[in-house]
């Protein structure tokens, strides 16, 4: 039994690798038949289906490609130029007002936004509802 487990101890582990079956453009959301596992481990690349399908892809991803860590993210919630709300919060202050994004950004990214109010520049959190959290951090 103990020399069983000693070369079972010895065997590499499996590892697969997400490998794209089809072109798929950057900001292209990536569907289930866009991608599929590789019996290869390749560093840095995602090693299972569930980390990429329903993520966009960040830049353009080529058929039989490994996809990269960070070639991927969470959907864009906010596109660039488009009016969003900003929202500060600390203790019992609580100011919102709006802002235009400077930036495409998907939940829990931190993008560059402009106070329409001010003209100010600063950064903020997208939170999951699509507002701007701009919170110092």
């Amino acid at each position: 039994m103990r020399l069983l487990l000693l070369l079972l101890a010895a065997l590499p582990a499996q590892a697969e690798t997400v490998v794209t079956t089809r072109t798929i453009r950057a900001l292209e959301v990536v569907a289930p038949d866009a991608v599929r596992l590789d019996p290869a481990q390749i560093d840095g690349a995602h090693g299972a289906l569930a980390q990429v399908v329903g993520q966009e892809a960040r830049v353009t991803l080529y058929p039989g490609r490994p996809v990269m860590r960070g070639s991927v993210g969470e959907p864009a919630l906010i596109e660039r130029n488009q009016v969003v709300e900003l929202i500060f919060s600390r203790g019992p202050v609580h100011i919102v007002t709006e802002g235009r994004a400077l930036a495409r950004g998907g939940a829990g990214e931190r993008i560059r936004v402009m106070n329409l109010s001010s003209r100010t520049t600063l950064f903020g959190r997208v939170t999951p509802d699509g507002a701007i959290a701009v919170n110092n951090e």
